[in-house]
């Protein structure tokens, strides 16, 4: 199989990036909560180093995917980068319903927040998270991995601006129910796009076929092709994110030749790659002058 280059490793820099800042972030938060005592900046902290723990995660399965293939692992270690948008995913549900259960606790006991040093801090995040999410955007629109590190970040940023929302607001009126309604918001938040991230790494490790490939239309692109008959058995999945494979059977015209079928390989494997950005083909070859392929893909 030709190296490709995932769309991970196309990202690395930017996680890279992401990731030092976030750090950085998360331990000057932890340190202004500790002197300020406020309790809403350390329970940020602890969600920042729960992305920083993710952003390293991301970067681990990058640097993994660029490993070569040996005879054990054929293709390579690109599903490290799968798993890892899994893990995150679970990691950023689980999120989410701590945040959900801690706005209830709160609206039971609001705790009493230094208003005015939490608001500093908290602006300060507000820019680096930002800064993160500029460095991620393009890269969430490729790579599942990168999307769950993105969305780690956007949640970081709806933190932020919650933290500094409910700040101002009990900086003006002294009501600390601004606190636990800004945390429920961001917990319902995050939901839905986690679980979208969730069922889409599933999907690519049931190798289901992407949802962003009709596979009818594959098939009849397929049939356009000059001397291609029938098509069937075709199958198509993601390795990962942006590495598509497809394999299936085709049947030729009783009047081509051997010869052509080579031909007819080629032309079918450039028109898919074109049409549809699939990049690892497989296509076995039926026909009355070969015979009929076994599984291992002898012809005879």
């Amino acid at each position: 199989m030709e190296r490709l280059l995932s769309a991970t490793s196309r990202n690395r820099r930017a996680l890279l990036i992401t990731f030092g800042l976030t750090l950085l972030y998360s331990l000057i938060e932890i340190i202004g909560g500790i002197l300020t005592n406020s309790l809403a900046l350390l329970a940020d902290a602890g969600h920042m180093l729960a992305d920083v723990s993710g952003l390293a995660l991301a970067l681990f399965a990058a640097w993994m995917s660029q490993k070569p293939a040996t005879p054990a692992k054929t293709y390579g270690y690109y599903r490290v980068e799968i798993l890892a948008a899994l893990i995150n995913a679970l990691g950023l549900l689980l999120l989410s319903f701590y945040i959900l259960y801690e706005a209830y606790q709160r609206f039971q006991a609001p705790p009493k927040v230094a208003s005015l040093p939490m608001l500093v801090v908290a602006t300060l995040g507000l820019f680096v998270n930002l800064i993160g999410i500029w460095n991620l955007h393009e890269g969430a629109k490729e790579s599942l991995n990168v999307r769950g590190a993105f969305l780690e970040v956007v949640s970081d940023l709806l933190g932020s601006m919650g933290v500094v929302a409910a700040g101002l607001i009990m900086w003006k009126t002294g009501w600390y129910y601004a606190d636990p309604i800004f945390s429920m918001l961001i917990g319902l938040f995050i939901l839905p796009r986690t679980w979208k991230l969730l069922t889409q790494t599933i999907n690519v490790l049931l190798e289901g076929t992407p949802t962003h490939i009709d596979i009818s239309a594959v098939e009849q692109e397929m049939l356009k092709v000059l001397g291609v008959t029938a098509v069937h058995d075709l199958h198509i999945w993601t390795i990962t994110s942006g590495i598509e494979a497809l394999s299936a059977h085709i049947v030729v015209g009783e009047t081509t030749e051997p010869q052509a079928a080579s031909k007819v390989i080629e032309t079918l494997a450039a028109r898919v790659k074109e049409k549809f950005g699939i990049n690892h083909i497989t296509i076995q070859i039926e026909s009355p002058q070969l015979g009929k392929c076994n599984e291992k893909g002898i012809c005879h």
